[in-house]
């Protein structure tokens, strides 16, 4: 079912025959997809979606995930690509509000975890204000399943010993007005979302705040699906990498000593390889 075929739902003003509902709003449930992988879904998300009856989802969610719906469920795609919004967030959240109003059950669905950088939080606030209640289900964060897959481990006592989350863009494209000097500490692991259109910036001001233009730094595309990519590099040569192998988001800057540990951590590789217990054929990339 797509966004036409439930067209009525994005009307302004639906429901509305002039009369007052004084029906109890239908709870929101906030679940975090994962980051593509649905066997990385968690029992809670799975049950949420299997109950669904109208579903409002995101354009990180992959298909695989939407499977678990039921098929007469009635599914609302809104979802936001860079430059590309299918609605503004106000929008989505007015959407979110108005159904909930008319009595309905919403399953509110995005990819990773809706509490890190998903807008989960705006949606939390804003439901709250409106008076209507809300659960949330966590999910796998992108850095987490990137992480694993690609076998860059996010901490690691000879190489980091804390972890920064950040957005490699701005609200209204203002500008990378970023926290430098924090981003540039040594022993640290930085993984920036949402950041490949900015990533000659993002290595050069790095760079510029005190890291070395030789430490390791990785991209990595579409993490934990089948066609899941991993480049890695230095700061100093990922952007002409990123060109050269054609790098589209959704992907994921990381940079950070651990990102040396790829080629010894890749799943697949060690005993385990020999066991036969993992061959990830997506890892290989």
């Amino acid at each position: 079912m797509s966004v036409m075929e439930h067209s009525h739902l994005l009307t302004p003003g639906w429901p509305d025959d002039g009369t007052v509902d004084e029906r109890a709003p239908g709870l929101v449930t906030l679940v975090g997809a994962g980051p593509g992988d649905p066997e990385l879904l968690t029992l809670k998300a799975v049950k949420a979606l299997q109950a669904a009856r109208l579903v409002l989802y995101d354009h990180l969610v992959s298909p695989a995930v939407l499977d678990f719906l039921p098929p007469d469920a009635d599914r609302v795609y809104v979802g936001k690509e860079s430059s590309c919004h299918t609605l503004p967030q106000a929008s989505i959240i007015e959407l979110m509000i108005r159904l909930a109003r008319s009595g309905r059950a919403v399953l509110r669905l995005k990819g990773g975890d809706g509490y890190i950088f998903g807008r989960g939080g705006e949606e939390a606030q804003a439901l709250v204000k409106a008076g209507v209640p809300f659960t949330v289900v966590p999910g796998l964060t992108a850095a987490q399943g990137a992480a694993a897959s690609v076998g860059i481990p996010l901490t690691h006592r000879d190489h980091a010993c804390s972890l920064v989350l950040t957005t490699g863009h701005l609200r209204d494209n203002t500008g990378l007005d970023m926290d430098w000097p924090m981003l540039a500490r040594s022993r640290q692991t930085v993984v920036l979302y949402m950041g490949v259109s900015n990533l000659p910036e993002i290595c050069r001001q790095l760079v510029a705040h005190g890291l070395p233009g030789d430490t390791p730094a990785a991209l990595v595309e579409k993490a934990t699906l089948p066609d899941e990519r991993c480049i890695t590099g230095t700061l100093a040569d990922l952007p002409a990498l990123a060109v050269a192998h054609g790098v589209k988001p959704p992907a994921l800057i990381m940079v950070g000593g651990v990102v040396s540990l790829r080629a010894q951590l890749m799943p697949g590789t060690g005993a385990a390889a020999h066991r036969g217990d993992r061959t990830p054929a997506h890892a290989l990339a």
